[in-house]
């Protein structure tokens, strides 16, 4: 799932005086800031990364007599509260003024991160329940892509949501109270985003209202309760959306495979209308 808050930043500037130098910030909501420096017909465009947990940046300038250096686009992982140059841009005749512009998304995680496919992930429920499944891997309907390997359980609003795996919660939104289904439905959706110790995320999907039962920053134990089920987002009836995920390019996220244990053992593949049980 996206779990950024998408944001398009835009500067057009100028050429300055020779041996000037100015520095220019954006920044999206408390995660990213840019930061443009420009110095003698060079700019440097830098990323900073304001949280603990890795992010991935993808930029892209437009410009005006000048050029970039590196890739463009270019995309970085960022490590937690780090600054890295994403983009250099020259000027191509330095007697003429020059001008850019540049775009910006950001997704939370590592474009590479050290998945463990060994690791056996627990039904995010209660123990000694069952759960059907409504959507498994692979579906046709909204499972595929970088959705592929993501499961929908079919749950009523407010089951107590169980974390899968250890780790740190990274993101937490439960401030809406709307569902629909289509082009920017998801923005609707309560979640709760938790950072792996092999740097994949776990992402819950479709809280409902206020019903998220961590925060930000803390660390939660495998089993423990973290969220209550809803209908809230991207969605057409009440669901848990769970899934593994690595950053993508531009505040994408890519679903990785993942296996269960269930009270009937390993599921390597869950599918779609199976009932699976919790130790």
């Amino acid at each position: 799932m996206t779990t950024r808050s998408a944001i398009a930043a835009l500067a057009l500037l100028g050429a300055l005086p020779a041996a000037t130098a100015a520095a220019r910030e954006s920044c999206s909501a408390s995660w990213v800031c840019i930061e443009a420096i420009e110095r003698d017909d060079v700019v440097d465009l830098f990323a900073r990364n304001l949280k603990p947990h890795a992010v991935t940046v993808s930029l892209r300038a437009r410009a005006r007599n000048l050029k970039a250096d590196g890739r463009n686009p270019a995309t970085r992982t960022i490590s937690g509260h780090s600054r890295v140059r994403l983009l250099r841009l020259s000027a191509i005749d330095e007697s003429r003024d020059w001008e850019y512009r540049y775009f910006y998304d950001w997704a939370v995680g590592s474009l590479s991160p050290e998945h463990d496919a060994t690791y056996l992930y627990r039904l995010p429920f209660a123990a000694g329940g069952s759960y059907r499944v409504v959507q498994g891997f692979g579906t046709s309907f909204t499972h595929n892509g970088l959705e592929e390997f993501t499961v929908d359980f079919d749950v009523p609003e407010g089951t107590p949501v169980h974390a899968a795996r250890e780790g740190v919660v990274a993101r937490v939104e439960e401030g809406n109270d709307r569902s629909c289904f289509g082009d920017g439905c998801g923005r609707f959706a309560n979640y709760v985003v938790i950072v792996h110790p092999d740097g994949t995320t776990g992402e819950y999907y479709h809280l409902q209202k206020a019903g998220a039962l961590v925060e930000a920053g803390q660390p939660v134990r495998r089993g423990q309760r973290i969220g209550l089920s809803g209908n809230t987002g991207n969605s057409t009836m009440p669901h848990l959306h769970f899934g593994v995920y690595r950053a993508d390019t531009w505040g994408r996220t890519q679903s990785l495979p993942f296996r269960f244990v269930t009270r009937g053992g390993i599921v390597e593949r869950p599918r779609s209308g199976r009932r699976y049980g919790v130790d």
